[in-house]
Formats: C-alpha cells, sequence, structure tokens
C-alpha cells in the first residue's frame, strides 16, 4: 500500500497524520525547487500551521532542473513522510509526520505556462526557493519571455511580471519572497540580480517601479540538517512500522530554525505561519542568528574536522562518543570561540545554550556526516569562519587559544599533500589515502615539497594572501601550532589530544 490520499488517515497511532480536508487549501506559496531541504524545513513549518488551522494555504513547487520526474508527487498527491530522528533535552526522540503541504508539482522545462497560471491566483502570496547558491546568479542574456527563462531569477521575474499584468500593477498583490539559499544576504542579492535583470531585458518603468514598491525581499536563514532518503534498511524498517510505501519518505534532524528578515507588517502578516512554532523568527534583523550558526557550528567543525581525521574518525557522531574528542569540540567552542562572540545582541547564556544544541546535533546516531566532507575547501572556510574569531580572541586576550592552535595544527597537517589524476591531489595520514578538495591543494603541494615540517607554520601563518593579516605575529600563536604539528608528527593525533587536554 502506498502513501496517497486515498489511505487517510493513516491506521498506524506512529505517524501524524493530515486530515483530508487540508487538500481543500487554497494555494499560496510558489517554491521554487523539490531539494529536500525545502521539504525538510520551510514545507514542515507550513504543514504544521494547517494542521493548527493557522497557516491555511498550500504550496505549488517548482521543478527547476531537468533531472529526475515528479511522478512519485503525482502518485502520491504531494505527500511524504518526514522521520524526525535526534537527540534533544538529553532524550532520545523520534517522530513520523506525513506532510500534505505540497499541492502539485510543475515541470519548469514542459509546464511553464501553468507556472505563469499561478500569477493570476489572488491567494498566491508567497515564494520561497532553493536553488543551491549558483542559482543566485545574474545571467545577463536571460531572456525573461523565453519559455521558460534559463536562470531562477529569470524565471522569478517572468513569474513577477505575469503577476503585475494580472492585477494590473496593483500594489497590493505583490509577493513576499524568502530565498533559502546558503549565502549571507540572499534576499538583497536576489532583488538586486532580478531588478538587474529586469533592466537588461528592457521592462517597463512602471513594472519596475511596482517590483521595486510591491514585493517584499526577505534575507532568511534556515539551518537543519536533512539528510534526506533514509538507508534501504531503515526505509524497510519505517515502512513496516508504518504500515505504507513512502517513495519520498526523507529523514531530517530535530534541531530546526528559520529565521526570516523584514520589517515590513504585511509581511509579517502573510508569514502567518511562524506562529505555529518558535523556532520560525520573524526578525528586523537575522545577523545575530547568521552568527551563532557560523561561528559556533560552523566554525567548531571546521577547527574539529582535521584533528577528528588524524586521530582516525571518519564520521561526527563517532568522534562524539570518545571521551576526548567530545571534550576538545565542546572546550573549543564553548570557552574559545563562544566568548568572542558575546556583544549586545548575543548574551552569554544565549551563546551557551546554542552550544548545548550543537553537541546534541553532533552527537545524533542517525546522522552519518562525514569528516571528510566537512574538509572541502577548508582553507575559505578557516578564513571565513575561524580567522576572525582567532583575532577577536587576541583583542579580548593577550594569550594562545590551545584549542584553536591545535586546530589550525591539525589543519596543515592535513593539509600535506601530493597531485593525484585529473588535477586532483591526495593526502595520506595513518596508511590511508585521502582527498584535499581545496583551491590551495597546490599552493600547499609546493609549500610542503620545498620546507620541512618546522618552516611550514611561519611561512602560512604569515602568508596574508591567504588570511588577510600576518597570524604569526599574535603573540604565543606561532610557536603553540609549531609545537602541535611536531607531537602530532611524533606522537600522533590522539596522545597529542590527550596531552593538550591533562594541561588544561
Amino acid at each position: 500500500m502506498q502513501l496517497s490520499k486515498k489511505i487517510l488517515p493513516v491506521s498506524s497511532d506512529k505517524v501524524i497524520s493530515p486530515s483530508v480536508a487540508l487538500f481543500e487549501l487554497p494555494e499560496k506559496v510558489l517554491q521554487f525547487g523539490t531539494g529536500v531541504l525545502l521539504r525538510g524545513l520551510p514545507d514542515y513549518y507550513i504543514d504544521k500551521a494547517n494542521k493548527q488551522d493557522i497557516f491555511n494555504g498550500r504550496i505549488v513547487v517548482v521543478k527547476s532542473t531537468d533531472r529526475g520526474d515528479t511522478d512519485a508527487f503525482d502518485v502520491q498527491d504531494g505527500l511524504y513522510t518526514q522521520c524526525i530522528r535526534g537527540i534533544a533535552n538529553d532524550q532520545m526522540t523520534q517522530e513520523y509526520i506525513v506532510n500534505a503541504s505540497v499541492s502539485r508539482v510543475l515541470s519548469a522545462k514542459s509546464q511553464w505556462h501553468e507556472v505563469l497560471n499561478c500569477a493570476a491566483n489572488a491567494e498566491m502570496e508567497i515564494v520561497i526557493s532553493n536553488t543551491t547558491e549558483v542559482g543566485l546568479v545574474l545571467m545577463e542574456d536571460d531572456n525573461v519571455h523565453a519559455q521558460p527563462p534559463v536562470s531562477f531569477p529569470g524565471k522569478l521575474l517572468a513569474f513577477l511580471y505575469e503577476r503585475y499584468q494580472c492585477f494590473h500593477g496593483d500594489l497590493h498583490k505583490g509577493m513576499v519572497i524568502i530565498p533559502t539559499e546558503l549565502i549571507t544576504d540572499n534576499g538583497e542579492k536576489l532583488q538586486s540580480i532580478v531588478l538587474e535583470l529586469s533592466h537588461l531585458n528592457r521592462m517597463d518603468n512602471k513594472f519596475i517601479d511596482w517590483l521595486e514598491a510591491a514585493n517584499c525581499f526577505c534575507n532568511s536563514l534556515v539551518d537543519r540538517i536533512v539528510p534526506g532518503k533514509l538507508s534501504a534498511v531503515q526505509q524497510t524498517g519505517a515502512e513496516a512500522a508504518l504500515g505504507y510505501s513512502d517513495e519520498l519518505m526523507i529523514m531530517s534532524e530535530v534541531y530546526s530554525l528559520w529565521a526570516i528578515e523584514t520589517s515590513s507588517r504585511k509581511a509579517k502578516e502573510i508569514l502567518s505561519f511562524a506562529k505555529a512554532d518558535d523556532t520560525v523568527l520573524i526578525t528586523d534583523d537575522i545577523e545575530k542568528y547568521r552568527e551563532l550558526k557560523l561561528r559556533l557550528l560552523n566554525g567548531t567543525h571546521t577547527l574539529s574536522c582535521g584533528v577528528a581525521h588524524l586521530t582516525g574518525f571518519e564520521i561526527v557522531k563517532d568522534a562524539m562518543e570518545d571521551t576526548m574528542m567530545r571534550q576538545y569540540v565542546t572546550n573549543l567552542m564553548k570557552h574559545e570561540i563562544a566568548p568572542c562572540i558575546y556583544d549586545e545582541t548575543i548574551s552569554a547564556a544565549e551563546a551557551n545554550e546554542f552550544s548545548n544544541k550543537v553537541i546534541e546535533r553532533f552527537s545524533n546516531p542517525f546522522i552519518e556526516h562525514k569528516w571528510i566532507s566537512i574538509t572541502l575547501n577548508y582553507t575559505q572556510k578557516i578564513k571565513m569562519r575561524n580567522v576572525p574569531v582567532l583575532l577577536k580572541h587576541y583583542e579580548q586576550h593577550q594569550e594562545v587559544p590551545g584549542y584553536m592552535a591545535l586546530g589550525f595544527a591539525a589543519y596543515l597537517l592535513f593539509m600535506k599533500c601530493e597531485p593525484g589524476e585529473n588535477g586532483t591531489y591526495n593526502g595520506m595520514m595513518n596508511g590511508k589515502v585521502y582527498p584535499v578538495q581545496d583551491e590551495r591543494a597546490n599552493y600547499y603541494y609546493q609549500l610542503w615539497k620545498d620546507h620541512s615540517l618546522s618552516e611550514i607554520p611561519k611561512k602560512v601563518l604569515s602568508d596574508r594572501n591567504l588570511w588577510g593579516a600576518d597570524l604569526s605575529m599574535l603573540p604565543g600563536f606561532y610557536d603553540a601550532v609549531k609545537f602541535y604539528m611536531e607531537s602530532i608528527n611524533e606522537k600522533g593525533a590522539m596522545e597529542t589530544l590527550k596531552e593538550h587536554l591533562l594541561k588544561k
């Protein structure tokens, strides 16, 4: 028995099932993208609100790429099961939810006319997107009148132009547009691209005025790990427990956050689904939430991945089961990174609460997050996520942040690599070859080839082109990094980690 409207309500008491009445709700949201992040976060919130009789609107999903098809959505009437698993408040938790927020899925390539028809729906008020970071780009030759335009901003502009024409420039018929692509100021960037594209397409000035005045482009921040499909074993077990099959079933962690930046009263009224869950935050400024995520979650991941890799751990959750690694990760985040982000907007209590949630998320036994994946673009991540915190630490304290120094030493050893095939680079540690996927891989290959281990830290730390600052001038930092590199090389990463923790 396959999940569809016909089998509702689902008989299993293990699943939160929608009522058939939800299928009668009007379409209020146009969503560009069918990816698991959208289904696991924005669509989750909208479904939750609908079940509480708050938002009362469904989603038309636009499939923007040529990959895959919409058959599974059609067969299952847009329904899919979300399996939420993880740790919350030190308790293991699991729940299954049948999501009924998706009304239909349209292919931009073959059903563009139907997508444009959605513009005539007076109740359509929101646009959501996740077309990956490369989706928010300006294609100067994109024709907004094509069927369809090539880029996502082109498609959005075409939809908005259709909306403008349908309602004769009514300022009350603009859209609230929320991109969830993982770049800073995503709403502002999308708006600038759409406006530039409208000028390049020589569109009417009255329409461009309406575009700016009637529509609200919101910056947003999404935070939830949504691995997507369950493993074959997990899928079989879930379907047996629930009593039906589901081709669209996805898994996500318990933690979720959607911060949306807007000061518009109208936008806040339209985004009423936020009332269903206090982890949807509509605020005048989302910088606070971006900083917490970037520094405490992403920054801790980045400085920990080299240490974890060199000590032999492949999966994040496995490292968190080790006493020494768990202590390293916790102390790095709480004692060295967190104090550097306290300000008038982020209190110590807020940073500590967020840190505790990060520890729970890292420890989630259901998430197979590989450390090697975190090392992708390692150098750029350290520059963006960790160097500003390191410099802030030295503004506050003229002493070496030992956990950061150990993380930096592990990074330098990880980046020792040799050329492979087709322009790739590989490193070797503990007898295992691993990929070095970093735009600075050749830089490190040449550096390690021409210099000894004891010379490397000075060369790298003093390179302003890498970091935008001379990190070797920070009191004691160069000596600490050099010491940890030599210790790891001589004694191994785990023994070095143990000795470091025992000193604390």
